[in-house]
C-alpha cells in the first residue's frame, strides 16, 4: 500500500464514524478530532489517535472533514483552535471535505485555503451508515485534478462503490446538492404511492416488494423499505438536514433560472412535517428521527394511522 502520509479526520457523526473506521481497517493511521470526544474514543481501539483540538491536526498531510454546515467547516478550519491557527503556520497540503454545504460557502473556504497554499478537494458522499457498512458508499469529487488523484485511493477505502471526478472548483457540491434534492423528491413520492396503495388494501411490505423487484426499484427504495413497513425511524438523515439541502437546490435553481416545481412541492410537504411535529410530546426529539418519519405526517393528512407490519424486510445491502 502506498504511503499516504499523515492523515487527519474531523467529524465523527453518523457518517464520519464508519467512514473513518473503514480507513483504519484499510491500514491507514488517523489522527481524529470530534467536538464530542467520547464519540471518537471507540476508534482509539482500532488504532485511531484522538486529539484535543483541530489545531492538533495542522501537521497532517491530508485532512478529511465531514460536518453539518458550512459554518461548522469554517469554524474547525479557521476559528479559535481551528486547524489554520496551528503550529507555526504549518497546514495540511490537502483538505478533503465530505460535507454537504453551499457552493458559495465552499468557494470562500477554497479561497482562504488557497491563500495558505492548501489544495481543497470537495468529496461529498452518497449513502448512510448502513450503506457504508455494506460497502456501497460512493463519492463525487472536484478540485485541482492532481490533488484529487492523490486522495482518490483514500476516498475509495470508504467509498468503494465508485469515486467520480467531475472537474475543478465546486462542481462536486452542485452534484451532491442535486443528489439530495432527488432524495427529498423520491422519499416524498415513495411515501405517497405507498400510502395510496396501503389505504386501498395493499400491505406496505407487499407493495414495496413488487416495486423493489421492478425497473423502478433502486438501492434507495430497498433500504428505506424496512422503515416504511415497520415504522423504524432510526436516524440516518434528519428532516432538518434534508430541508437545508432542498433549500440549497432551490436557491441554485433560482440563480440559474431552472424551474424546479417538483422540488418546491416536496419542500413544502417536508415543511408540514415540522408543523406536525409540534403536536408530539417531544417535538424536538421527534425531529431528530429519520426523515422517512414524514410518512406519519402524510398518513395523518390522508386520514390514516400507521401501524408497524412487523415484517422482516430485506434492505438490499446484505
Amino acid at each position: 500500500m502506498p504511503d499516504a502520509g499523515k492523515i487527519g479526520w474531523i467529524g465523527i457523526g453518523r457518517m464520519g464514524f464508519p467512514m473513518a473506521e473503514r480507513l483504519l481497517k484499510a491500514g491507514h493511521k488517523l489522527a481524529i478530532w470530534n467536538r464530542t470526544r467520547a464519540k471518537a474514543e471507540p476508534l482509539a481501539g482500532a488504532g485511531g489517535q484522538i486529539v484535543g483540538q483541530p489545531t492538533d491536526l495542522a501537521d497532517v498531510d491530508v485532512l478529511f472533514s465531514i460536518v453539518s454546515t458550512g459554518k461548522d467547516l469554517d469554524a474547525v478550519l479557521f476559528g479559535a483552535h481551528g486547524v489554520a491557527s496551528g503550529r507555526n503556520g504549518k497546514l495540511p497540503s490537502i483538505v478533503v471535505d465530505c460535507s454537504t454545504i453551499g457552493v458559495e460557502e465552499s468557494a470562500a473556504i477554497r479561497r482562504r485555503l488557497s491563500e495558505h497554499g492548501v489544495a481543497f478537494v470537495c468529496a461529498p458522499v452518497s449513502g448512510n451508515a448502513k450503506v457504508i457498512k455494506g460497502g456501497r458508499l460512493s463519492a463525487v469529487v472536484s478540485g485541482p485534478e492532481a490533488a484529487c488523484k492523490r486522495v482518490m485511493p483514500l476516498i475509495e477505502a470508504f467509498a468503494p462503490q465508485g469515486v467520480s471526478y467531475v472537474g475543478e472548483g465546486e462542481l462536486a457540491r452542485i452534484c451532491k446538492i442535486a443528489h439530495n434534492v432527488m432524495l427529498g423528491v423520491v422519499i416524498e413520492n415513495l411515501i405517497e404511492i405507498t400510502l395510496l396503495t396501503n389505504k386501498m388494501g395493499v400491505p406496505r411490505h407487499a407493495f414495496l416488494a413488487f416495486l423493489n423487484n421492478s425497473v423502478m426499484g433502486s438501492m434507495f427504495t430497498r433500504y428505506k423499505s424496512p422503515a416504511l413497513v415497520n415504522l423504524d425511524w432510526t436516524t440516518t438523515f434528519t428532516p432538518e438536514l434534508l430541508r437545508k439541502d432542498l433549500d440549497l437546490g432551490l436557491e441554485l435553481g433560482r440563480e440559474q433560472d431552472v424551474p424546479m416545481p417538483v422540488t418546491a412541492a416536496a419542500r413544502e410537504m417536508l415543511q408540514s412535517h415540522f408543523g406536525a411535529a409540534t403536536l408530539k410530546p417531544d417535538a424536538e426529539g421527534y425531529l431528530q428521527k429519520d426523515f422517512a418519519a414524514l410518512a406519519e405526517t402524510m398518513a395523518l393528512m390522508a386520514g390514516m394511522t400507521l401501524k408497524s407490519e412487523n415484517k422482516n424486510v430485506p434492505t438490499g445491502l446484505e
